[in-house]
């Protein structure tokens, strides 16, 4: 067994490697940039190298750095996490080259299912199920309507060196096939370096589900069941979850065994994942495979019970899959929600900045299954046989009841959010006894899941979990294009009982008046008393309030109980929720719940904002008489900042297309935005002259902040 392993990443996934070499008893090694100097994954290694500059071009993407950062250290093998070098042929092939094991498939397996063109033979000739297509480079866009003609519309046109969603049109007829095989040839070369372009057919109503497989340098392969990856936007996954809820044990099965055979055809070492295209008669075609461990992974391991970390570093060390196919368990449902660092009702921008408050919800299960330790337990396993760990079970299960929370991040209280890399900065995952308790599970973490200073996607996360077609599991691939066709919005998210949003106002209201009440030294006589009677004011952006009576009486300050009653109904109320608290934790009528608390939002330094299952209210909660005296508030409407373009995140200011005194017509570019590995292009809203560029090339840019003035 190795003494000492680099992880040749960042954020999330380092820290999760770093887990499990912990407790394995491997010394690690992390590598960091300049914008990752104070980073989390560098704190939890035993020991960091500086590799370059904020850009990962210059830093993570730099093979000679890191292979120099082995050798500097002495690590003995490199693990690549996801993303970055973890699918790189000739990264892997150059590292044993210079006798560090690479944990992860030897480079001859990523060559052979690195490219699409290539991927799809090997995988007939391993008798794997392939979509109808042309499987070769396709010359010119007139040869690419000839070939979608003979295979029927509709088609998909892919980059063979795309992934992520970069280099894939879908097209319904001739013109788009044109135009499809056009833009993705741009867009591949672009991107890749690889202009080259493919056709298949495309399946209605898909499913996007992948296999897990697994295998040793002794030529076994297993697979670890599946998982349902169909809820995404824009060709990146949102939530997943293990088992699928469409799939049939037959199916499942025979996936599994040809995700099985290309493994062995390829001879693959470690962890991967085949992804496969499933139709609404659970027909099933290979898409990819997945050269590396995949984010997901988490809810694998929660069903299987297996550490897949440590099962890659042990295959790496030349040791036997411990456990055969037989042996594979399925217990209960797990489920993955991405947390990202964006804004939900800003498209989905990216959000950068400092985390002023990040506070997960209470963890019960852990990445490498113990919870996290300043000092590295004893070696396990080194120089002899060890069945891989088992992840240990919370004292509930123990019980034989199911479940738990795990998160994992790479990002902490504090920390900066830089715009360099991904936007994902941590993972929820829960294990339930079967889907519905899973989705319960994942409700009621996110309703506890703390994030301030930066916008998160916790919101949309919510609103999809409370949606009918996801709990009855009917969904596809273009669920979320279907249901949020414009986007998402605050209107999205419908509470089940707006009136318990009402009711947690006033009762978060009331106790802060008891800490005014008890302020010592007020004259006797005039100190100050609180009534039992409010108006919960909501606020919105147009300034059309609507108020809402609650009564709170029976406050108790000791225990944090009290009843509200509002709109014709009762909450008795029970916390020890106290001033300042970003949570709130209790019981509504006996049943626990968890909610979000801020004070001073928007630009009233009294409103109180509250959150839970994604629904958001923005209340003034007033005395009887304040609350008539508020209604004859005049509304203040905001500037007129139309003739602003505005920088809608924080970025990197990469282009400025106008100059002073342009004419620009409405829909031509005016900027580039780069943030997050995204660019995003801005465009004018209406014909106008430039009277000023208030912001120049190369300048990091916030929010709204004005880039060009149009007169």
């Amino acid at each position: 067994m190795f003494n000492k392993i680099l992880i040749a990443n960042r954020g999330e996934i380092a820290c999760r490697v770093i887990v499990t070499a912990r407790k394995m008893g491997i010394k690690t090694v992390a590598v960091y940039s300049d914008a990752d100097r104070d980073a989390r994954h560098v704190e939890l290694a035993d020991e960091a190298v500086h590799i370059g500059p904020a850009a990962s071009r210059e830093s993570y993407l730099r093979a000679d750095k890191i292979i120099a950062a082995c050798k500097q250290t002495g690590a003995q093998a490199v693990h690549p996490g996801y993303g970055f070098l973890s699918e790189n042929e000739a990264f892997a092939r150059q590292v044993e080259e210079e006798g560090i094991t690479f944990i992860g498939p030897k480079h001859y397996s990523i060559a052979a299912m690195g490219d699409k063109i290539a991927s799809k033979k090997l995988a007939d000739d391993a008798r794997v199920n392939t979509i109808p297509g042309y499987n070769a480079a396709i010359d010119s866009a007139e040869q690419a309507v000839e070939i979608a003609k003979g295979i029927g519309y509709p088609v998909m046109i892919k980059a063979s060196a795309g992934g992520g969603g970069k280099g894939l049109r879908v097209a319904f007829n001739d013109k788009e096939a044109f135009e499809g095989f056009t833009s993705c040839s741009n867009e591949a070369r672009n991107s890749f370096g690889d202009d080259r372009v493919f056709i298949e057919k495309f399946v209605e109503e898909p499913r996007h589900i992948e296999i897990q497989v697994l295998g040793d340098s002794h030529g076994n392969v297993i697979y670890l069941n599946e998982r349902e990856c169909s809820i995404q936007r824009r060709h990146q996954k949102v939530i997943e979850e293990a088992p699928s809820p469409f799939i049939s044990d037959a199916t499942r099965k025979a996936m599994g065994e040809q995700a099985v055979q290309l493994a062995k055809a390829v001879k693959y070492e470690s962890a991967g994942t085949v992804e496969f295209v499933v139709g609404k008669d659970q027909s099933f075609y290979f898409l990819e495979m997945n050269t590396r461990l995949q984010v997901e992974h988490p809810v694998t391991e929660c069903i299987t019970g297996l550490d897949l970390v440590e099962l890659m570093i042990r295959v790496a060390a030349g040791e036997k899959l411990p456990l055969t196919q037989a042996e594979v368990k399925r217990d209960g449902w797990a489920m993955e929600c991405r947390i990202n660092a964006e804004d939900p009702f800003r498209n989905f921008l990216p959000s950068t900045g400092r985390l002023v408050r990040f506070q997960t919800p209470k963890q019960t299960m852990f990445a490498g299954g113990v919870p996290p330790s300043p000092q590295p337990s004893p070696a396990s396993g080194r120089g002899g046989k060890s069945l891989v760990s088992q992840l240990p079970l919370p004292a509930g299960e123990r019980a034989g009841v199911r479940g738990g929370v795990r998160v994992d991040t790479g990002v902490q209280d504090g920390g900066e959010i830089p715009m360099f890399y991904d936007s994902m900065i941590a993972k929820l995952i829960v294990h339930g006894t079967d889907r519905n308790d899973a989705i319960a599970k994942m409700r009621e973490a996110l309703n506890a899941f703390v994030i301030r200073g930066i916008s998160s996607n916790i919101p949309f996360q919510a609103a999809l979990l409370a949606h009918p077609k996801f709990i009855a599991g009917d969904f596809n691939t273009g669920f979320i294009a279907q249901n949020y066709a414009n986007g998402f919005h605050a209107q999205d998210v419908t509470h089940d009982d707006p009136d318990f949003l009402a009711a947690l106002a006033a009762f978060v209201n009331r106790r802060n008046l008891q800490r005014a009440a008890g302020i010592s030294g007020q004259m006797p006589g005039h100190g100050f008393t609180v009534g039992e009677d409010f108006v919960v004011v909501q606020l919105n952006d147009e300034g059309k309030h609507t108020r809402q009576a609650a009564r709170v009486s029976d406050f108790q300050a000791t225990s944090g109980s009290s009843v509200v009653e509002t709109n014709g109904k009762r909450y008795d109320l029970c916390s020890n929720w106290h001033l300042g608290g970003a949570r709130i934790r209790g019981t509504s009528n006996g049943q626990p719940f968890a909610a979000q608390v801020e004070r001073g939002v928007g630009k009233n330094p009294l409103a109180i904002r509250i959150s839970h299952n994604g629904a958001r209210l923005d209340a003034l909660v007033l005395t009887p008489r304040a609350a008539q005296l508020h209604a004859l508030m005049p509304f203040k409407a905001p500037p007129d900042m139309s003739r602003y373009v505005l920088s809608p995140m924080p970025g990197l200011l990469v282009d400025v297309a106008v100059e002073v005194g342009q004419k620009v017509q409405a829909g031509e570019r005016v900027a580039v935005i780069e943030a997050m590995k995204m660019e995003n292009v801005l465009f004018a809203a209406a014909d106008g002259v430039v009277g000023k560029v208030l912001a120049a090339k190369g300048e990091s840019l916030t929010v709204d902040q004005p880039i060009v003035e149009f007169i």
